[in-house]
């Protein structure tokens, strides 16, 4: 089977979810792809956010759900993992081959000469640039699940931003930003996995963004059985075959019990 995996599945690791178990939005609007491109004090306000929330996502571990599900897909009852999430916690639990629909933060790129680098080292160069950003880090806790986080302006306006080491180009994190589009290479991935499965599993996601609803649709469409585990309400509750209303670490430690006696 395939599986599709959503903020919820890190929830436990310490990353915040977008929405609420009714699929509300959570936080101050995200970052619109158009205006990061366009208006460069939106470019300095995000990796002034960033900066601060950063650090979260470095220091997060894979949770119970992202080892239960490397174990499935070393003993071949998963073929492809499709995550949502910009974390690297399913490498990180040993998952090999994921597809990241949304991009990963642990990579930037160069807007102008398309060199992609190291976030963990910018990181340091955002810190060497910034001085005040390790001492003021402590108060800033209200982080979001691609690492962004809530910041007053005043902070943003003084914040120093570097640029690419080869060109002086504009860089920019490997993320899909609300309004843009995903990688064409990871979308066909995606449609050829669920063409492929036998089923899809769908993990801590409400499936709001268009991206996962649209391939929980196709698998439909192909008569492949849907599950959703989340213990809020989705977007694709009225197509799913079977809806397990519970968090993940709870419902897969279960379903992998069950799945590994039926093997």
């Amino acid at each position: 089977m395939v599986v599709l995996t959503g903020a919820g599945i890190s929830q436990s690791a310490g990353i915040p979810t977008y929405r609420n178990e009714r699929g509300e939005w959570l936080g101050s609007d995200p970052m619109i792809h158009q205006a990061f491109l366009r208006d460069p004090l939106a470019r300095q306000r995000y990796w002034a956010r960033s900066a601060r929330g950063y650090p979260l996502m470095g220091r997060a571990m894979p949770t119970d759900s992202h080892r239960l599900l490397a174990r499935l897909q070393q003993k071949g009852l998963i073929s492809v993992c499709v995550t949502q999430n910009v974390d690297a916690l399913h490498e990180r639990s040993g998952h090999q081959g994921v597809l990241h629909l949304h991009g990963a933060i642990e990579d930037v790129i160069c807007l102008d000469c398309g060199h992609r680098s190291s976030r963990r080292n910018l990181q340091q160069q955002l810190e060497d640039m910034n001085p005040d950003l390790k001492t003021r880090q402590r108060e800033d806790f209200d982080a979001r699940p691609d690492g962004d986080l809530d910041l007053d302006e005043a902070r943003v306006r003084d914040f120093k931003v570097p640029t690419c080491a080869r060109c002086d180009g504009t860089l920019k994190p490997d993320v899909v930003f609300f309004g843009g589009n995903l990688s064409p290479a990871v979308k066909e991935a995606a449609n050829d996995a669920i063409e492929r499965s036998s089923a899809l599993l769908v993990i801590g996601s409400s499936l709001q963004v268009f991206s996962g609803f649209r391939l929980s649709r196709r698998a439909v469409e192909l008569g492949r059985p849907l599950v959703l585990i989340n213990p809020g309400a989705s977007r694709a509750d009225a197509i799913a075959t079977h809806r397990i209303a519970e968090r993940s670490d709870l419902a897969l430690t279960h379903l992998v019990h069950r799945l590994e006696h039926s093997a």
